[in-house]
């Protein structure tokens, strides 16, 4: 990551392609705010449900964040309900707070979900063959552990594993100086940028 003070803040275009270069920077960086960012959903009763995510991969030119989720999550049949969501990252070390809003999609049994398993380490895999599914009530703490390898869980991982894309449609930043915090607002419709502009802080 950049040190705070050496993009130009300044400048709308700058700003924007400094984020996307974060963003996939944060897909692969573990150590990176941009690699775990909040995502929220809407819940069936209308209220906001916030997780912390891992960032998988990130396509600039679509506009498109990729994450990986079990099926049987909450998340999952939320997003069928209604597919907008919304992404926030606060790198403390650039004093940037970052938040998108966008529609999801989830990709289950598809090419897509398949190339994105066979690219997954077998840890990760693991966690998507676990039993009971996401969210189950269980008598204690103790009651989950992640299925031993060549179990018959761990085979079953592939089939609830799934794609959670995320196109971004706004993006908000706000840039935080002791000289003057910078913030603005970048809107598309479609492939078209709307709106981009500087807003107050």
């Amino acid at each position: 990551m950049q040190q705070p003070g050496t993009v130009p803040w300044d400048d709308l275009d700058a700003t924007l392609a400094e984020v996307w270069r974060c963003l996939g920077v944060g897909a692969s960086a573990r150590r990176s705010a941009f690699h775990h960012p909040t995502i929220a959903t809407s819940g069936h009763d209308g209220a906001p449900r916030l997780r912390t995510m891992i960032l998988r991969g990130v396509e600039p030119a679509l506009r498109r964040l990729r994450f990986h989720t079990d099926i049987r999550a909450g998340k999952v049949a939320e997003i069928a309900a209604n597919s907008h969501a919304a992404v926030h990252v606060y790198d403390p070390g650039m004093k940037l707070q970052v938040r998108m809003t966008g529609l999801a999609v989830i990709s289950h049994g598809d090419d897509a979900a398949r190339q994105a398993w066979q690219q997954s380490q077998p840890m990760s895999q693991a966690c998507y063959g676990t039993r009971p599914a996401p969210g189950t009530p269980i008598g204690a703490g103790g009651d989950f552990a992640l299925p031993a390898s060549h179990s018959p869980e761990l085979a079953e991982g592939e089939a609830n594993f799934a794609v959670l894309r995320i196109t971004v449609e706004t993006m908000e930043t706000l840039y935080l100086a002791h000289g003057g915090h910078r913030r603005a607002i970048f809107a598309w419709e479609g492939a078209s940028l709307i709106r981009k502009e500087w807003l107050a802080p």
